[in-house]
C-alpha cells in the first residue's frame, strides 16, 4: 500500500509554526521558496516544507540571524543534509567508521564558515 504525503495549507503551516500567514508569505519571497499550488492557486506544503520554515524561524527568532545571515545558514544546512544523505549511501556499501564521517562533516562546516569570512 502506497503512503500519501501529508499536505497542508498556509493556515495550517502558520499554526504549526506559531506565526501569522503573512510571515510565511514574506519568508517565501525572501528565501525564494516555491510551494506547490493547486489548480486554483492555493499554496500546499509538505512536511519537508515545514522543516525548512521551522529552520528559518529558528535562525531568525532564536539565533537572531538577519535575513541575509539566515539565507547563508540555510544554504549551509541544505548542503550538510546532502552530504549526510550521500554518506549514508556510502556507509551502506562501504564500511566507514562513523567517527570519521562526523569529523568530515565538522570539517566541511568549518570550511564553509572560513569561506564565508573570505
Amino acid at each position: 500500500m502506497k503512503m500519501q504525503r501529508r499536505k497542508f495549507r498556509i493556515g495550517d503551516l502558520a499554526q504549526k509554526l506559531h506565526v501569522d500567514k503573512f510571515v510565511i508569505r514574506f519568508w517565501e519571497k525572501e528565501f525564494d521558496l516555491k510551494p506547490q499550488r493547486s489548480e486554483g492557486g492555493q499554496r500546499f506544503y509538505e512536511e519537508k516544507d515545514f522543516e525548512t520554515f521551522k529552520t528559518i524561524k529558528n535562525l531568525l527568532y532564536e539565533k537572531k540571524f538577519t535575513i541575509a545571515g539566515a539565507k547563508k545558514q540555510l544554504i549551509m544546512h541544505e548542503n550538510n543534509n546532502k552530504i549526510i544523505a550521500s554518506q549514508k549511501t556510502t556507509i551502506d556499501t562501504h564500511p566507514i567508521d562513523k567517527k570519521i564521517i562526523k569529523q568530515i562533516i565538522e570539517l566541511k562546516k568549518l570550511l564553509l564558515k572560513l569561506k564565508k569570512h573570505l
